[in-house]
């Protein structure tokens, strides 16, 4: 148990959590989905941290002010983009709080040096977006306050807020859209938590640890809406091209704190991500416009210019445009389908995106489309497993990016059967023929109820009654699901049939469609008979025999 941190403890800490960092930087990389990155986020905030890491490496005493000092200066000195700047913030601000300890900080300083790094860092951005560092950070600093009204030890002060760091991060892509659409967590959370890892993992003495994350997230696909699309061919959502970064040092005598807030609004004026921190010794800029030569002399009013970059966010994007279409797979897969359940199944087999969708719920041709381009492959099959979907699905091969293959599924039976042919490995000609071959050998069937009172395929039906309907026509009817479910299956089933499968709806739990399976294996003893959860809504069975 380590009660208290002394100050050859947090250099061993600080250097370490850049040192893992550094390890991870390209699992952080391969988060950043900003569609114009200034600069690949696990990089440069380790490049913020190496800057940190390298002022206190250099400074002579284990006196925790001096420390403090020289990860705060470095940190400052050496933070690129905005993931990298705010990280600089948070350590400066606890490095504020830490700096007061006596000789021996313990888990209550930590929890005020980590509400002040909060502090600090929110302020440092001018238009603060939940979804990011910043509520990672926030997160981590509202549970530490919780942590400490007990007496905690350091290290289970450190495991707790990680914990609480990790929970939030999950929660990032329901904030932002972008994450939400990429499928990941926000990066720079991710940056910060490796960062506190390395400072935990001192704690227990295990620094050359390994780190396992788990950062892809499934979001469901009713989620995937246009205004959380972003094209990457499309440099003109880019607004502002230039990523300006500089300093400001020997800050005129004349300058006043109230000048650099000034600066800072000329800024927000000309361009957005605006950072403006430091005080009337060192200023560090940072800025996304289209007029980097304005900001520029807007800074000479204050002093003398260091360390300028200025990099070009639109050949970035060009870049960027390049990998990701040397990333693409060859075949991907998007399917139609209404229910958790049915959505799972196609997933588990190898469906790349599922479309909310079906009887009363059909998708438009742009819907299709966008779910189309979403997925990063070249050559893209699309199963609308209804006979209404067939034409909208055959309408997006005009809208989408990519080349649209489109397997004529009328029901989710056949589309599950065509998924089963599918083969990754195979051609583009081989997986349609077999996938098309596969669903003629599929009879479907479903178990749902009358919406009005007709006559239709020579029944006399009554607004409520269950109903039994084989991919032509109603067969069979009732007042009980399992009756009208076993009869229906009577109707469909033929000498051939060796497998019944059954999909119940939300309507239906387990053991009803156990109850029922039973019934129908006991009646048919050659055949296998199997029950999945479908969780569609409308129909009590999806039936399928093979």
């Amino acid at each position: 148990m380590q009660k208290t941190v002394n100050g050859a403890l947090l250099r061993k800490m600080i250097l370490n959590g850049a040192k893992l960092l550094d390890i991870n930087k390209e699992h952080v990389d391969a988060l950043n989905v900003f569609p114009v990155p200034d600069g690949d986020t696990g990089t440069n905030m380790s490049l913020t941290m190496f800057s940190a890491a390298k002022e206190v490496s250099a400074c002579p005493s284990n006196n925790i002010d001096d420390l403090c000092g020289a990860m705060a200066k470095g940190a400052l000195r050496g933070a690129r983009g905005n993931s990298g700047v705010i990280l600089s913030q948070i350590l400066r601000g606890m490095a504020d709080v830490l700096s007061t300890a006596n000789g021996e900080i313990n888990a209550k300083l930590f929890a005020k040096g980590l509400a002040r790094g909060t502090e600090v860092a929110y302020k440092a951005v001018t238009k603060p977006k939940e979804g990011t560092i910043l509520t990672v950070v926030r997160a981590m600093s509202d549970h530490a306050k919780n942590v400490c009204k007990k007496n905690v030890d350091v290290d289970d002060f450190f495991n707790s807020v990680i914990e609480a760091g990790e929970e939030m991060l999950k929660k990032t892509p329901e904030m932002l859209p972008v994450l939400a659409q990429a499928g990941v967590v926000d990066a720079g959370g991710r940056g910060l938590l490796i960062v506190f890892q390395g400072f935990y993992h001192v704690l227990l003495g295990t620094e050359d640890v390994s780190l396992a994350f788990d950062d892809n997230v499934q979001i469901s696909d009713d989620k995937y809406s246009e205004k959380s699309h972003f094209d990457y061919n499309d440099l003109a959502d880019i607004a502002f091209a230039y990523c300006t970064e500089f300093f400001i040092i020997n800050i005129y005598k004349k300058t006043t704190e109230a000048d650099i807030d000034k600066f800072r609004e000329d800024l927000m004026n000309i361009g957005d991500c605006v950072l403006v921190i430091g005080d009337l010794s060192m200023i560090k800029v940072h800025v996304h416009t289209n007029e980097p030569g304005l900001a520029l002399t807007y800074a000479l009013r204050l002093g003398e210019l260091d360390k300028l970059k200025i990099e070009n966010m639109l050949e970035q994007n060009r870049a960027l445009i390049g990998k990701k279409k040397e990333e693409l797979k060859p075949f991907g897969v998007v399917s139609v389908c209404a229910g958790t359940g049915l959505s799972t199944i196609f997933k588990d087999l190898l469906t790349d995106t599922v479309i909310e969708g079906g009887q009363t719920m059909n998708p438009s041709a742009d819907d299709i489309a966008q779910a189309c381009d979403k997925v990063q492959a070249k050559d893209v099959f699309v199963l609308p497993n209804n006979k209404n979907i067939i034409l909208a699905a055959e309408q997006a091969k005009a809208l989408s990016k990519r080349k649209l293959h489109i397997i004529p599924s009328r029901n989710i039976p056949q589309g599950l059967a065509a998924m089963l042919a599918f083969n990754p490995e195979d051609t583009v000609a081989a997986n349609e023929n077999n996938m098309i071959e596969a669903m003629q050998s599929v009879r479907a069937g479903q178990v749902t109820y009358a919406v009005r009172s007709t006559q239709v395929d020579g029944f006399d039906l009554k607004e409520g009654d269950i109903i039994g309907i084989n991919s032509k026509e109603i067969v069979a009817k009732g007042e009980s699901v399992n009756k009208v479910t076993e009869q229906l299956i009577d109707r469909m089933m033929d000498k051939d049939t060796t497998t019944v499968t059954l999909y119940f709806g939300n309507n239906v739990t387990e053991d009803e469609a156990n109850g029922i399976a039973s019934v129908i294996a006991e009646k048919y003893p050659r055949c296998d008979v199997d029950t999945y959860f479908g969780g569609q809504p409308l129909y009590y069975y999806i039936v399928s025999l093979e």
